[in-house]
């Protein structure tokens, strides 16, 4: 069937039109998104405003209130200038500049005057190699943890490996990452305490980083996923497999986990934004120049420009991860309807 070319021409048109369709259904949230951050950040928190906490308190006069904003291009009407002709009417006014062009990946600048855009492609690299690999090696450890809690449930070894997991979920990320720094790298003298570098010899600086990000989260995932395939493992279906005398580890991969597929990549989508932008915490204390360590930075600095585009962009990746995994529903699983 699958051979048939008209089958398949007729298969390709449903996706297409299917992906067009969940795109034009994304277009309002991302609008809707825009609106809001837009009201947040000029709307609550006027120019003035910025002004002043970009100023201090010694040096905020009128004069210095109005320079500060027509250096950034502040001191223009929020929606419509009403003294421009024609198409400046709308273009020559803060939302069309600051907020509008964020739709074409037009981020402007920062306040000391760099291109957001640039950073954004620079950082992208170290932030992917923290993210990726913990990632990837993570979603291995978790699924591959509940599927043997799940393949031992109601025994010693289950009640330990959840127990396990509610400990490791009782502690605080950051005792991982300070624990991790004092052991690893304080004691022991395994990797460098913090800082990157790129290309190979920078392995030595995401190995830490990447082990705390697996450890920190196998708790909550393993037992996520535990849930996931007990839930499936009682189903009737599987109760079928097992009575035509299937042993329990062909029914538990190629039963339930594939079942399971659904909930999996739903949980996935999650993570997606997280790969591009970065782990706030992570790259802050390990002194990664990525995307998570530049957020942080512009919010103490006050650099509001640098946390719309940050808010956008990971509102923007959000929404294609959901794209993404509405059409990966489709591959995994045959009862999910192109519509």
């Amino acid at each position: 069937m699958f051979g048939n070319p008209m089958f398949a021409r007729t298969i390709l048109k449903l996706m297409i039109a299917y992906l067009i369709r969940r795109i034009l259904y994304a277009i309002p949230i991302l609008i809707g998104v825009n609106l809001l951050t837009f009201a947040l950040f000029f709307v609550v928190n006027t120019p003035d405003d910025m002004a002043r906490m970009q100023l201090g308190i010694k040096r905020v006069t009128p004069e210095a209130i109005e320079k500060w904003k027509q250096q950034r291009g502040y001191d223009k009407p929020l929606l419509l200038n009403s003294a421009a002709s024609g198409a400046g009417k709308l273009t020559d006014t803060i939302f069309w500049q600051k907020s509008a062009s964020m739709f074409v990946l037009d981020f402007g600048y920062s306040d000391d005057g760099r291109s957001i855009a640039r950073e954004i492609a620079q950082r992208m690299g170290p932030s992917l190699a923290i993210a990726l690999p913990t990632f990837l090696i993570g979603l291995v450890v978790y699924v591959s943890f509940a599927l043997l809690m799940t393949l031992f449930r109601a025994t010693a070894l289950d009640i330990a490996g959840v127990a396990l997991c509610v400990l490791l979920m009782s502690v605080s990320g950051l005792f991982y990452i300070i624990g991790g720094q004092f052991v690893v790298s304080k004691l022991w003298h395994l990797v460098p305490i913090s800082g990157y570098d790129g290309g190979i010899g920078g392995f030595r600086f995401v190995v830490l980083p990447v082990v705390i990000g697996v450890i920190g989260s196998v708790g909550s995932s393993s037992r996520w996923y535990r849930t996931i395939f007990l839930e499936e493992s009682g189903k009737d279906y599987v109760r079928t497999a097992r009575a035509k005398g299937l042993s329990e580890l062909r029914v538990l991969f190629s039963h339930v986990l594939k079942n399971a597929m659904i909930p999996i990549l739903t949980g996935v989508v999650v993570v997606i934004p997280l790969l591009f932008m970065g782990s706030l915490l992570t790259e802050s204390f390990f002194g990664i120049p990525g995307l998570g360590s530049y957020t942080i930075d512009a919010i103490n600095a006050q650099d509001f420009s640098v946390v719309r585009a940050m808010v956008f962009l990971g509102s923007l990746l959000y929404i294609v991860g959901l794209i993404l995994t509405d059409v990966s529903y489709t591959v995994v699983d045959p009862r999910v309807r192109l519509s």
